[in-house]
């Protein structure tokens, strides 16, 4: 069959028929993908020629692989990660260890046995040809696990360490063969230096994620401006194959790049996962494709070589992830359940370890070893594709982490329309005082410091500094810090001055209590703050958000609260100052410490209406998402917060879109910002500083001090 065309249909529906009649038996669906693939090949009736496959079919397969890679990335998320990092980063290196050592030295040796003779197939030749087996065998597969994991509804530490190690080991895979190839090319190539080559492969690597960051970046800015899902979709891909074929046409790794995009998307601020969603959605027929020709590639004339190392390589594949895990789970100190069942549960193999014999295959220089990489590979795919989810399941049902008999959760169609709003400054507008006045404390703990510089939003921020003061039976305390190295003040500033103090004073009588004032002199106004801040014993400092210079405020906002030892709480105002309806979005139950105090201190004062919006991601379960209103519950009893709180647990694609749409319908929003600093802030962004550009709605951003 030499018509592309004809030969798409042939591979879809026959890939789509195999993978049925092999659900009915209980197998997965990629194994039906590539026995499809084995029957249409040559080695079967010979319906798809090899001019098919490896000319005018080669284009879906390096769109799949850019999909796959993609999708990897996805599951690198570092807030989810990080409380187990250390556990994950010790498993998955003795697991990925484990298996490089034990398929490289066994391959190596029943290579050397089946060859013996063969002058073509000298020690160097066996040497590199056990050196990318072993790369490849290090790879597991995401899909078939993640699937057996939601199938049985798992929870429990098993099934967490299981999917985080998963991502690793695919990421180390990728890793571990583009230094192989590289270290191949370089000394097959002549060099015959190994620094050369392990410098150059280094550098192939820096490279390679530098492109996918570079793309990551442009994706995560320019989604938020796109309303529908076909924009999206669009745009997603057409990046991403341009990031893979830029990474291709310089000799640098496509896997590697697309991982790192999606790294960068799943780890920004704001985590807008729509692009993911809307390329999963275009998967489907790409993968049937892929897997199908996977299968075709599988030559019956090389199993007489490929049978004993194919065999080899199976079985010290699961030997060494078995043995690895075990050793890391213990050196880790895990519990029982994951040191006796995560190396079983990681015997399936397929997505990326097929998507790496294809750049074997498509290399001229490696033909040598791709006659016998593809058969030997595919088939540990195969059998690891049988008997992998089995033991995954076999893992998690011992574990004691599966749950049976409830039905399947489904997730409502997400809403692709995304509003960009532009922050229009205005002249902030008080109300009137009509609750409850305050108390001016007999014995005051400390002090609210109120820092204003414009008379535009010093009375604003006066009532929320007199507010914070109130919950913590301390006084607001308008400071003013002069420099040391001016003699005297000048008229027009004191003058200033005086108007912002005047504003802030009659704000805080109206509230029923009263305003402080002091004045330091300092090398700079931070220090200044920093210094009134530790002689009062400060609970507080109510700052407003800037207009100008945003990244270089908040560097010196983070600063002035580590050095403080006190909350640090910037406040953005949008047209007139209310707090009835409150929205407070949680990302992270590190948000609900950081925000406990400033909640606390609007909630004891009239009548409020908080609703507190956990953002989970869009996969979450409908028992996890029932689990996090548990915790959210506990947490405001624990915190005497009123009555009068609501929750919204909600799985987010975007979650600068999700917390947009919902603050339409509140006052005032109230967020943790995030912890990163310098670097890291630049690199993943700030979501509550997306907040601020992106919404109308008045907000106060919590900068805790770090311990």
């Amino acid at each position: 069959m030499h018509d592309v065309t004809f030969a798409l249909a042939i591979l879809l529906v026959a890939g789509f028929l195999t993978a049925k009649l092999g659900q009915l038996l209980k197998l997965p669906s990629v194994t039906g993908y590539i026995l499809a693939g084995l029957l249409l090949g040559p080695s079967g009736f010979g319906l798809i020629t090899k001019d098919v496959m490896g000319t005018r079919l080669e284009h879906f397969t390096q769109i799949a692989l850019m999909l796959i890679a993609f999708g990897i990335g996805e599951h690198l998320e570092l807030k989810r990660l990080k409380y187990m990092i250390k556990s994950i980063g010790l498993i998955g290196l003795c697991e990925t260890s484990g298996a490089f050592i034990l398929v490289f030295t066994g391959t190596f040796f029943v290579a050397r046995a089946t060859y013996q003779g063969d002058p073509i197939w000298t020690i160097s030749n066996l040497f590199f040809l056990a050196l990318l087996l072993a790369a490849v065998s290090v790879a597991t597969a995401p899909a078939a696990t993640l699937h057996v994991m939601r199938e049985l509804k798992a929870k429990g530490p098993l099934t967490s360490t299981l999917m985080a190690v998963v991502a690793v080991d695919n990421a180390l895979a990728i890793m571990f063969f583009g230094m192989a190839i590289s270290f191949a090319h370089h000394v097959l190539g002549g060099t015959g230096s190994i620094v050369v080559a392990v410098g150059k492969s280094l550098g192939e690597i820096l490279f390679s994620l530098s492109a996918g960051v570079i793309t990551g970046f442009i994706l995560d800015f320019t989604v938020k401006y796109l309303r529908h899902q076909g924009e999206m979709l669009t745009l997603g891909l057409a990046m991403l194959l341009l990031c893979g074929e830029t990474a291709r046409l310089f000799h640098f790794s496509p896997l590697l790049s697309g991982m790192a995009a999606g790294f960068v998307i799943i780890n920004r601020g704001r985590r807008d996962v729509r692009v993911f969603n809307v390329l999963r959605s275009f998967e489907p027929p790409i993968l049937v494709l892929f897997f199908t020709l996977a299968g075709a590639h599988l030559h019956f004339i090389s199993l007489d070589v490929a049978g004993w190392i194919g065999l080899s390589y199976f079985l010290l594949r699961c030997l060494g992830k078995i043995a690895g895990a075990y050793t890391g789970s213990r050196i880790a100190a895990t519990p029982v359940t994951v040191r006796r069942f995560l190396g079983i549960a990681l015997i399936p193999q397929a997505g990326v370890a097929i998507g790496l014999i294809f750049f074997i295959q498509s290399d001229p220089r490696l033909t040598l070893f791709s006659d016998v990489i593809t058969p030997v590979v595919l088939a540990g795919v195969v059998l690891s594709e049988l008997i992998g989810p089995l033991c995954a399941k076999f893992a998690v049902e011992r574990a004691g982490e599966a749950t049976f008999g409830k039905k399947k959760y489904r997730e409502r169609p997400p809403n692709h329309t995304f509003d960009v709003r532009i922050n229009k400054p205005e002249i902030v507008r008080l109300g009137p005082w009509v609750w409850e006045q305050l108390t001016i404390p007999e014995n005051s703990n400390g002090t609210v410091i109120v820092c204003g510089s414009h008379i535009q939003t010093v009375s604003a921020l006066a009532r929320i500094a007199a507010l914070i003061a109130n919950y913590h039976q301390a006084l607001p305390l308008a400071v003013r810090v002069v420099s040391e190295k001016s003699k005297r003040t000048s008229h027009e500033q004191r003058r200033i001055q005086e108007k912002l103090f005047k504003a802030a004073e009659k704000e805080t009588k109206e509230l029923g209590t009263r305003l402080g004032f002091e004045v330091v002199r300092a090398k700079t106004v931070p220090d200044g703050i920093v210094a009134i801040a530790r002689k009062n014993r400060s609970f507080g400092i109510v700052v407003g958000h800037p207009q100008r210079k945003v990244n270089e405020y908040h560097r010196v906002v983070e600063k002035v609260a580590n050095q403080a030892g006190c909350p640090v709480i910037v406040a953005r105002f949008v047209g007139e100052l209310h707090t009835e309806r409150i929205l407070v979005p949680i990302i992270d139950h590190e948000d609900l410490t950081t925000i406990k105090s400033v909640l606390g201190s609007l909630a004891a004062i009239g009548h409020h209406q908080i609703l507190l919006l956990r953002l989970m991601p869009s996969g979450s379960s409908r028992e996890t998402l029932a689990s996090e209103k548990k915790v959210l519950e506990r947490w405001t009893e624990k915190a005497g917060l009123a009555c009068g709180v609501k929750f919204k647990v909600n799985p987010s694609e975007a979650l600068l879109e999700s917390i947009i749409k919902e603050s339409d319908n509140h006052d005032l929003l109230v967020m943790a910002a995030e912890e990163s600093q310098g670097l890291p802030r630049l690199f993943f962004g700030s979501l509550s500083e997306d907040v601020a550009r992106n919404c109308n709605t008045s907000m106060l951003v919590v900068y805790s001090p770090r311990p």
